[in-house]
């Protein structure tokens, strides 16, 4: 039985994930925080992590952008999981009762219309289905959380209202960390790359040119502030296309006579929208 971990409680979108991803009979690992998650991968406590990446409406998840070029990690490969938010307090409660709503950051932004509609007070903690347990946990009055529908089960608490992400097709990016490699799969390839640059003019240009001369599609570019200089900035690239493809190895050896750094995180297969719709 594979053992996966994952940042949140039991019944967060982690959670769910890892289940969707792996299966049933996986054992799912809950860790405090991120740098939980990737530690449990790199020190052997379990077998894969599954980390999200990215979400439709709210964007990059940055923190674990940084611990991808911090930890060495392999991505190995991803699932597109569906976001439902749904807000729920103690039995017995309404929405009228409420004039608390806790959840992680990321879902509060998600659901930032209908909390301004609810005029009520926002406050941001670690985790969703957290949020949920800490509800149940200190039974805590006149306070909803943001969660999925499995948290309200698992919990013990009462669904005030479903679907309350601003975007109703809210889907969050999960990659999957592991010591070594992925094996190649077949079907449509993805591979994610950090880019450490010269800080000069046109070189992020004539990285990008070394993609685009070989027909390469680039799928994301996200820039975060490096480490050692303030204002300067490393790139994360995701392109289709695995590097044991002849014009992927050829982008790769090009890349390296303009950057400082690069490191390939992982080649994997794709996840596609209609693996989610």
């Amino acid at each position: 039985m594979a053992v996966v971990a994952f940042q949140g409680e039991l019944g967060a979108y982690g959670d769910e994930a890892v289940r969707a991803r792996f299966g049933p009979s996986v054992e799912p690992y809950p860790c405090k925080s991120f740098q939980d998650l990737f530690e449990a991968v790199a020190s052997g406590k379990v077998d894969y992590g599954l980390a999200p990446v990215e979400n439709s409406q709210a964007g990059s998840i940055n923190e674990v952008y940084d611990l991808l070029r911090r930890y060495d990690l392999y991505v190995a490969g991803e699932i597109l999981h569906p976001v439902n938010h749904a807000l729920m307090a103690l039995p017995g409660q309404s929405l009228a009762d409420i004039r608390r709503v806790i959840s992680h950051p990321q879902a509060l932004a998600q659901c930032d219309r209908f909390l301004r509609e609810l005029g009520v007070e926002v406050v941001a903690t670690y985790d969703t289905a957290g949020s949920a347990k800490m509800i149940r946990e200190q039974n805590l009055t006149g306070v909803a959380a943001v969660a999925g529908l499995g948290a309200a089960e698992r919990y013990g608490l009462e669904v005030l209202a479903e679907s309350i992400q601003t975007i109703r097709d809210n889907v969050t990016r999960f990659v999957q960390l592991q010591r070594a490699p992925a094996p190649r799969e077949e079907g449509p390839q993805k591979t994610m790359l950090f880019l450490a640059l010269a800080h000069q003019p046109g070189s992020l240009y004539q990285a990008l040119g070394a993609l685009a001369r070989r027909n390469i599609n680039l799928l994301k570019l996200e820039s975060r502030p490096a480490r050692n200089q303030p204002w300067e900035y490393v790139f994360y690239l995701d392109f289709e296309g695995h590097r044991d493809d002849e014009p992927v190895r050829e982008a790769l050896a090009e890349l390296a006579q303009y950057a400082n750094y690069v490191k390939v995180l992982g080649s994997f297969r794709r996840a596609v929208p209609s693996s989610y719709s």
